[in-house]
């Protein structure tokens, strides 16, 4: 029996610091080293200050901002340590109370506003942190936004444009525009 529990142990120990510490030094150095701007969680510095990441929402609810794409991590919206979809189907009231109350939210922001909602504004991502909209979903605040701003809709458009970004890897996915660096654009025209 000691035979066998003397190199069982050995291993245990050798793989543990193989696997939980120099493994992970290893790719936190090379990460570090080669995508620094990423591995530091993509941080938007402003004035020398943090006030998001390009890969995480935000909450807006002003209606000089365009909206994020709901949030269903707790205990708050866009909780990063708590990733997570809310799990709810298309037949639960709950998603359905949560989704009435988004579109009557975004129809009293902008009530002239006639248009269809875009999914993608009133239905959380699977992570619940998803940093896009659809540019269906910014067209559809876009008029709202100028108007708060007294800007006229062209260059809002502009910006909209400016901060699309595209497909990943050309052909994967929607193009989308990142919420938070569209509305810091926004917030330097004044």
């Amino acid at each position: 029996m000691l035979r066998q529990l003397k190199p069982a142990l050995l291993m245990l120990i050798a793989f543990t610091v193989l696997t939980g510490l120099i493994y992970p030094l290893l790719v936190t150095g090379i990460a570090q080293i080669i995508f620094p701007y990423r591995a530091n969680g993509s941080l938007i510095q402003r004035d020398g200050k943090a006030v998001g990441s390009e890969l995480i929402g935000q909450p807006f609810s002003s209606p000089k901002y365009f909206w994020s794409r709901p949030s269903a991590t707790s205990p708050y919206p866009y909780n990063a340590a708590s990733s997570s979809g809310s799990n709810q189907g298309p037949t639960n009231p709950a998603l359905t109370d949560a989704v009435a109350a988004r579109i009557k939210a975004l129809r009293d922001a902008d009530p002239e506003n006639k248009a269809a909602v875009p999914v993608d504004l009133v239905t959380a991502s699977a992570s619940g942190l998803d940093p896009h909209i659809s540019l269906a979903a910014a067209e559809y605040q876009l008029k709202r936004v100028a108007k708060a701003r007294n800007i006229d809709p062209t260059t809002v458009r502009a910006l909209v444009s400016q901060y699309t970004e595209g497909r990943q890897l050309g052909f994967l996915g929607e193009a989308g525009v990142n919420v938070l660096k569209l509305n810091l654009a926004l917030d330097a025209q004044r």
